[in-house]
């Protein structure tokens, strides 16, 4: 697995008494019995904390390895492609989903609203009549400094967002050979970036690579199964 939050683990052993020693770090790929960490204190700190360290690290290492294995099989075919996390964690956990991310080698979509703007049809229906055009206008007008994304449904929408000048077109969930329409329509002098979103996860993920996304944004990560940890 792709061990992670190995050093949250040992602070929570610190803070109830016990003295911890690293035997790996949050990021490295373990075999199966690897040692992780190694603690010593009284029986009151280790007994506290070791069942709140442990979980930790399996659930940690579930989203690692999981993101670990959306990475190498994009990077496979496209060696450049960057995959990127949503902020669809558990909520209050984003600290740690976070690091757990970082860990397997993806990155995040967006730590927080103020990242991008992101227009989703949602915020469309509400604007009434206005044109992608104007849409794009407007929100480069009020924030000038920030790359604007905009989410579609289908490959002529796609296309139209990029003629409204917008900077990333968020393909949501498309399959590849639309992707692969989307790319090759694309001017060549203008061209924005494709971040391919919905339903990617390690099985598919060299497909969307292959398609010509250049970001491959997934969820799937916050829904793998915890590594099993043992303690002895």
């Amino acid at each position: 697995m792709t061990v992670a939050l190995v050093e949250d683990a040992a602070a929570i052993i610190e803070i109830a008494g016990g003295a911890v020693e690293l035997l790996a770090r949050s990021g490295v790929s373990l075999q199966s019995g690897d040692p992780i960490l190694s603690a010593r204190g009284p029986a009151t700190a280790l007994l506290r904390s070791w069942k709140v360290a442990q979980p930790l690290v399996e659930i940690g290492s579930g989203v690692a390895a999981c993101a670990h294995d959306i990475v190498a099989a994009a990077r496979a075919v496209a060696p450049n492609i960057a995959v990127a996390c949503t902020r669809k964690h558990t909520p209050g956990v984003k600290r740690f989903a976070v690091a757990a991310i970082r860990a397997g080698g993806a990155s995040m979509h967006r730590l927080g609203l103020s990242d991008t703007i992101l227009v989703f049809p949602e915020h469309r229906a509400l604007c009434g009549d206005a044109s992608l055009t104007d849409l794009a206008t407007r929100v480069r007008r009020a924030a000038p400094e920030k790359k604007i994304v905009i989410e579609v449904k289908s490959v002529e929408e796609a296309i139209a967002a990029t003629d409204a000048g917008f900077d990333v077109i968020q393909l949501e969930k498309f399959v590849p050979v639309d992707i692969v329409r989307v790319a090759e329509r694309l001017p060549r002098d203008r061209r924005p970036v494709l971040a391919a979103a919905g339903g990617i996860n390690p099985s598919n993920a060299a497909d969307y690579a292959s398609a010509g996304a250049d970001v491959l944004v997934t969820s799937a990560p916050y829904t793998a199964p915890p590594r099993d940890v043992q303690v002895r």
